[in-house]
């Protein structure tokens, strides 16, 4: 028994002492590497510092001249113009990747399309206008909240396509204007025969709806001038008036009520939807500093200089195993 647990404690030592081996030889390991590139950066510190000054000089030029800007378009598609709005962006997309620069120039009407660089389009998360004004669409939340996360069913395309406001951002090299990008799309975009036949026939709608609901406001108020003037004949006669509750007065102000409500929306509605694609505000030329842009006085020196040491590794290591083959 004593023979056996003498055993374990020197098993136990030598794996202690290998483990030790082992560390020590990987530190040791870590600072040869770190000398030897120290050695090498030495050898090498004209070319490394020539590479250095090239790559930043010219990053500097390139971040001076090359500058890349976000542009952005809310938009809202009217006449259940959405899938149409995301189709039509898509398409566009698709020919800036296959720079197909005759389409984005003759039928989009980009006045220079190689500086268009991508477009996309996402809706503007805003739930309470989903809902504002439209009971069938809160009934619709409720009853889908009530078999998962709502907010990840709020945030899904399936809901969040059906979002009022829509929010385009197309990339350019360097600034842009309205004349260059912004009309042409928002002009390609509304060139559809068919939705504006729809705006047509809705136009004629709403003002049709509008002239009735006039006419039926102007009655309310004859109605109301005459119920006043018999009011005041009464009081004048000094005589009690008693009014049955169910003459239905309180229900025809009511009605007067809702139908000058509905008649502001209708005016503001000819408004927005003078458009298949409204456009509601706009932002152009903001600088974008994402990934590399912006920065290549910092990413061209590292990359000439990773260029070089891996190109002399590469080299060093080729003249090692043509020593090893001739030897």
């Amino acid at each position: 028994m004593s023979s056996e647990k003498q055993n374990n404690l020197d098993n136990q030592e030598i794996d202690l002492s290998q483990i030790f081996k082992k560390a020590g030889q990987f530190f040791e390991y870590i600072l040869t590497s770190i000398f030897k590139s120290f050695l090498f950066f030495k050898r090498n510190i004209i070319i490394v510092g020539v590479l250095f000054l090239l790559g930043a000089g010219l990053g500097f030029y390139l971040d001076k001249t090359e500058k890349v800007y976000d542009n952005q378009i809310i938009v809202t598609p009217n006449f259940g113009s959405v899938d149409y709005l995301y189709a039509k962006i898509d398409l566009i997309n698709s020919k800036i990747i296959n720079s197909d620069t005759l389409f984005l120039k003759e039928i989009v009407g980009i006045k220079q399309p190689l500086k268009l660089r991508k477009i996309e389009i996402t809706p503007i998360n805003d739930v309470y206008k989903f809902i504002e004004n439209r009971p069938q669409n809160f009934e619709l939340i409720k009853l889908m909240g009530e078999d998962g996360d709502v907010k990840k069913i709020v945030d899904e395309s399936l809901t969040s396509k059906n979002y009022p406001n829509h929010l385009i951002t197309y990339t350019t090299l360097d600034e842009t204007t309205n004349n260059k990008t912004l009309e042409p799309i928002l002009n390609y975009l509304n060139s559809s025969d068919y939705y504006s036949s729809i705006q047509k026939e809705y136009f004629n709608n709403v003002k049709l709806k509008m002239i009735e609901n006039d006419s039926i406001i102007n009655q309310i108020n004859g109605l109301l001038n005459t119920f006043s003037s018999s009011v005041n004949g009464n009081a004048k006669s000094d005589k009690l008036v008693y009014y049955n509750e169910n003459s239905q007065l309180n229900d025809v102000i009511t009605t007067k009520d809702l139908l000058v409500s509905e008649q502001g929306r209708n005016r503001i509605a000819l408004v927005n939807l003078d458009k298949i694609i409204k456009d509601n505000s706009s932002t152009l030329n903001i600088r974008n500093k994402k990934g590399t842009n912006g920065k290549m006085k910092f990413v061209l020196p590292l990359l000439l200089i990773s260029l070089f040491v891996l190109i002399r590794i590469l080299k060093d290591y080729y003249q090692t195993q043509m020593t090893k083959l001739n030897s």
